[in-house]
């Protein structure tokens, strides 16, 4: 079952929520959520999506939904990640404006209408940084080695790439295709698409209930999404250029090895026998050509773009579209 896209309402308020069994805090986080656009936000909708929650968690969504149809649900058959339910909450968001939260209410609702002020006045997105985040040393100190890494790797500073409170223009954020772990890389794929990037310090709580389903466990997916944006800063959309670059490299190699190596036969210098630039030379060629071909796979990869894959999700029941 596919989700239903929508058209931008230019007034609307989107929110985005990943479930993940929450049953204990979900149903609080929401109220106070609602409260919070109800006194400052005249037309909105909040899109929870059960990322295959095990737990009640979509019995008090449906209830949720049941007794007010801006609280709209959809549920996954299966736990796709966090990455897969904040992309499904984007592709049927109605919105302009789109904003994503966490469900365990360690994000803050009340700093929702500044980072949507912060749009209205012209940046594209907007990313939270728990500057005083409330977690535990060994969840604050891996975060921030990676957020160093990410920063260091791709040049978008942002203090901290694993802030769930984020705030986006609908044409800019729905033009980003969201994969593996990728929602921590949308300001680098933002940045990407020529968009502009914020950040705002939020006020971040601690856990009252439950524990964190997002956990470390994701580290390698994320080091390896890390590479996947690197490279798409680097070759945008012409992987060629960026693999082009060492196959003329090898190929300059192989030239300046090969040429040294044929003098030295030529001129019958004892050199020849001993000196390893043959050997660096076909090595060389191999290396470029094998560049090469890497580019064109590259090139037709981008040019299928996910047209014949579609969302790496699958729904299982949609509730007040």
């Amino acid at each position: 079952m596919n989700t239903p896209g929508h058209q931008s309402s230019p007034n609307r308020l989107s929110i985005v929520m990943p479930v993940y069994n929450e049953e204990e805090s979900v149903q609080s986080t929401i109220e106070e959520l609602t409260g919070v656009l109800s006194r400052n936000v005249i037309d909105w909708e909040l899109i929870a999506v059960d990322d295959g929650s095990t737990d009640r968690s979509l019995e008090i969504l449906s209830e949720l939904n049941s007794g007010d149809a801006r609280i709209k649900v959809v549920s996954f058959r299966s736990n796709f990640g966090q990455t897969a339910a904040m992309a499904a909450g984007i592709n049927v968001a109605g919105g302009s404006t789109i904003v994503t939260i966490d469900a365990d209410g360690q994000n803050d609702p009340a700093e929702i209408p500044r980072l949507v002020q912060a749009i209205a006045n012209g940046a594209d997105f907007v990313t939270g940084w728990r500057k005083s985040r409330q977690d535990s040393v060994s969840r604050r100190l891996p975060s921030r080695i990676a957020n160093w890494l990410i920063a260091k790797t791709t040049g978008v500073h942002i203090h901290d790439y694993g802030c769930s409170l984020k705030a986006f223009r609908s044409e800019v954020i729905k033009d980003v295709i969201l994969i593996g772990e990728m929602h921590r890389m949308i300001p680098i794929l933002v940045k990407r698409n020529g968009g502009s990037v914020q950040e705002l310090v939020v006020n971040h709580r601690p856990r009252t209930a439950g524990t964190s389903k997002y956990g470390l466990s994701r580290t390698p997916r994320v080091l390896a999404d890390l590479l996947v944006a690197r490279f798409l800063l680097a070759s945008t959309s012409k992987p060629m250029h960026l693999f082009g670059k060492f196959s003329l490299a090898g190929l300059l190699v192989a030239a300046v090895s090969g040429g040294t190596a044929l003098y030295y036969k030529l001129a019958d210098s004892k050199d020849f026998i001993q000196t390893p630039l043959p050997l660096i030379s076909v090595f060389s060629l191999m290396f470029a050509s094998l560049a090469f071909l890497l580019g064109l796979l590259a090139e037709l990869l981008v040019r299928i773009h996910f047209q014949q894959v579609g969302p790496p999700y699958k729904v299982r029941l949609t509730l007040g579209f």
